[in-house]
């Protein structure tokens, strides 16, 4: 079954506390989706380990519950 967008920005949300995070359902399927996370945890992160931390948040349901989910991460810019 597919996850809805609110689904992931609540397991992002979870496991990265301070994180902001916007969502996109890129073809309206519940299937394939856009997600940007911005948190302060990432500060002195390559883009690989804020993705991984993100892929850690999602708890394992990348590439099952979770088909495609195109991801840009970043500190904050303040």
């Amino acid at each position: 079954m597919a996850m809805s967008a609110t689904d992931i920005e609540q397991l992002i949300k979870a496991g990265i506390p301070d994180a902001r995070v916007t969502i996109d359902d890129l073809r309206g399927d519940g299937d394939h989706y856009a997600a940007r996370v911005v948190s302060a945890a990432f500060i002195g992160k390559s883009r690989v380990q804020q993705h991984q931390m993100v892929y850690q948040a999602l708890k394992g349901r990348m590439g099952g519950a979770l088909h495609a989910l195109a991801l840009q991460t970043s500190p904050p810019e303040d």
